[in-house]
């Protein structure tokens, strides 16, 4: 069973040490997602095994599905837990829809999206609150002044609404900026930052994480996993995705990636993870460099039953943390 732990420094709200992304449940066909989504039925389940293996902490966002993902959700969660069982939370600021007011981070936007929100969830509020990005960083919206993004939301919290509030995918300096214009005004701050982290990409590892950490903020890494590559992919599924890739972007995969994939399985005998999957332990040095911090990680994929038995891996994993967490080192920073 997962333990639980403080979200942050910064609030007595304990979860679980993983949590349960949900942009794979939905409708299918619906979102930029439908592909792959999951309906009530098959999201049931996988639900289930989380909950029996102690996650108590679920996380979703009003674009998931374009609010389909979030009608799952709410439903799945009253059926199998009373409201003083999980923690739940949701995301606003990315495009609804077509209209000039329907994304974004404007004080109207995120009044009236926060009121969709609850009534696709069902719920009478939520537990934490995330802005998708920062005001300045939506696609195609406005650059709203952080004072009426920061106005806003705190008047989310003081309506009952959202108990706490969280950020998602910026810059250090951006968030920092967002919690001195909270503090300064008064008005509620973040207590968790969102933020893409794995083996591959380790960017965050320069400015975000140690400002999370010096200031008590949690963090809750999205991504672990790198969309399925740390899972050791199959060469079939890899060229699939380059493919995919070069037909949107004309670009391939991070360079030396394949390479890298490569010399991991050549030489993961002698490895600090010999015997096991690199889907079981691409997250552990998201645990394990926490040191004391307890941060929750998302996980979006489905076999959690034998995914979350990872104390004995976790134990040779952090006696050797050094030697196979720099096996990747992170970006130049030339």
């Amino acid at each position: 069973m997962l333990d639980s732990v403080r979200l942050g420094e910064n609030t007595g709200l304990r979860v679980s040490k993983l949590c349960l992304g949900t942009m794979n449940f939905g409708e299918p066909g619906r979102g930029h997602q439908g592909d792959w989504t999951l309906g009530t039925d098959k999201a049931r389940p996988i639900f289930k095994a989380a909950i029996e293996q102690g996650v108590n902490y679920f996380d979703c966002a009003d674009i998931y599905g374009i609010g389909a993902s979030e009608l799952v959700v709410g439903q799945v969660l009253k059926e199998l837990l009373s409201r003083d069982e999980y923690v739940l939370t949701t995301k606003v600021s990315m495009p609804m829809g077509r209209a000039a007011n329907q994304g974004g981070l404007s004080r109207k936007h995120i009044l009236e999206g926060v009121d969709r929100s609850l009534k696709r969830l069902g719920h009478d509020y939520i537990d934490q609150l995330i802005i998708h990005r920062h005001p300045h960083g939506i696609p195609g919206q406005a650059q709203t002044p952080i004072e009426e993004t920061m106005e806003a939301l705190n008047d989310v919290v003081k309506a009952g609404k959202a108990l706490y509030l969280g950020a998602s995918s910026m810059f250090a300096w951006q968030f920092a900026e967002l919690q001195m214009t909270a503090e300064r005004n008064g008005w509620t701050k973040f207590i968790s930052m969102q933020n893409h982290l794995n083996l591959i990409y380790r960017e965050e590892e320069r400015e975000m994480i140690p400002y999370c950490v010096n200031s008590g903020v949690a963090v809750t890494p999205w991504s672990p996993l790198a969309r399925g590559i740390l899972a050791d992919l199959p060469d079939r599924i890899e060229s699939e995705l380059n493919h995919s890739i070069e037909a949107t972007t004309s670009s391939k995969l991070p360079i030396g990636l394949s390479k890298w994939r490569r010399n991991t399985a050549k030489n993961r005998p002698k490895s600090p993870w010999h015997g096991c999957l690199l889907l079981k332990v691409s997250p552990l040095p998201l645990l394990a460099f926490r040191r004391k911090r307890n941060y929750p990680i998302l996980l979006k994929r489905p076999k959690l039953n034998w995914r979350l038995k990872t104390r004995p891996i976790l134990r040779r994993f952090t006696n050797r943390c050094r030697t196979c967490y720099l096996s990747v080192p992170p970006s130049d920073p030339s």
